[in-house]
């Protein structure tokens, strides 16, 4: 058991008959009336994010949740498949579990999250930055810059992303996970 004073980002608590974790949370002390807790909160089976508020002091249940490292093997008809690290077996893993699938290759880390009790898969989490290679994008021209334009440009995964005009084929850039965004050319 647990109390709000707990709570922070990442916690895994049981809630309504399902688990959820903690993307964002706030502590609320109005002037006038009691406190409270104004929290996001994503379900582990179905994905959807939800505005809950507990009050100041309200219990929950969590969930202890472990994170092991898997590296990704390949693709087909059954799922995404993985194999833990250290002991080499192999887990099949259904799309919607993934939080970024088209930015999967082969070989790649990602940490798979895992109810304790029921060693069941809760989720794929990749690391928030990944780096790519464009496979083709449009040539830039000189002197387009002077404003924030982007252009579409396909990644080695086969996933198309938006990049700064200056952003030729073949170069390696970093992207963002979670946002799903470009962060910066990697030489």
């Amino acid at each position: 058991m647990a109390t709000t004073a707990d709570f922070r980002n990442g916690l895994v608590i049981e809630f309504n008959h399902d688990l959820f974790m903690i993307v964002e949370f706030q502590h609320v002390k109005p002037g006038k009336g009691p406190a409270f807790v104004r929290t996001k909160l994503k379900s582990l089976t179905t994905g959807k994010v939800i505005d809950n508020t507990f009050s100041a002091g309200h219990k929950v249940t969590t969930a202890r949740v472990e994170r092991r490292a898997h590296q990704f093997l390949f693709k087909d008809d059954l799922g995404y498949h993985f194999m833990d690290s250290s002991t080499f077996e192999q887990i099949p893993v259904q799309e919607e579990m993934i939080n970024a699938p088209q930015y999967l290759k082969d070989g790649q880390e990602v940490d798979i999250l895992f109810h304790a009790e029921q060693e069941k898969v809760l989720g794929v989490e990749l690391p928030q930055h990944v780096v790519l290679q464009i496979v083709y994008t449009e040539p830039g021209l000189k002197g387009d810059t002077a404003t924030n334009a982007t252009k579409p440009a396909e990644l080695e995964t086969g996933a198309t992303i938006q990049v700064p005009l200056f952003i030729n084929q073949d170069e390696t850039i970093k992207i963002n996970t979670e946002t799903n965004s470009y962060v910066e050319r990697v030489k």
